[in-house]
């Protein structure tokens, strides 16, 4: 018994560096990306139906990315899947920022030199 749940451990614990082998598709590197540039403040600090419109769509391609990998059946739609929430996630964050822009709000940002 206790040498079965000793093959068992070791079986999962090959299983886990064997996944943990497998390359960052791409399109998921640039998914990742995108997800570090989501903004978490509103812009001017105004929480307005931009911002909260902006937070719903964040959220449904966070629930579609995922419903789209569970159902993905090969790399490829791995790879369509990544890439389509990349999209997503800078279309969302550009619309929003070029929308309170239009109001008169500017996304502000900070460029240091060295």
């Amino acid at each position: 018994m206790k040498s079965n749940a000793i093959c068992i451990v070791l079986a999962l614990v090959s299983a886990g560096a064997a996944s943990a082998a497998v390359p960052m598709l791409l399109e998921e590197r640039v998914a990742r990306e995108e997800e570090k540039l989501i903004l978490d403040h509103p812009i001017a600090g105004i929480e307005n139906s931009l911002w909260f419109d902006y937070r719903v769509d964040v959220i449904e391609a966070q629930k579609e990315l995922s419903s789209d990998l569970r159902r993905a059946s090969d790399i490829e739609d791995k790879r369509d899947a990544w890439e389509e929430y990349a999209v997503e996630l800078k279309n969302e964050r550009e619309d929003y920022i070029h929308d309170m822009a239009k109001r008169g709000f500017r996304q502000g940002s900070v460029t240091i030199i060295d």
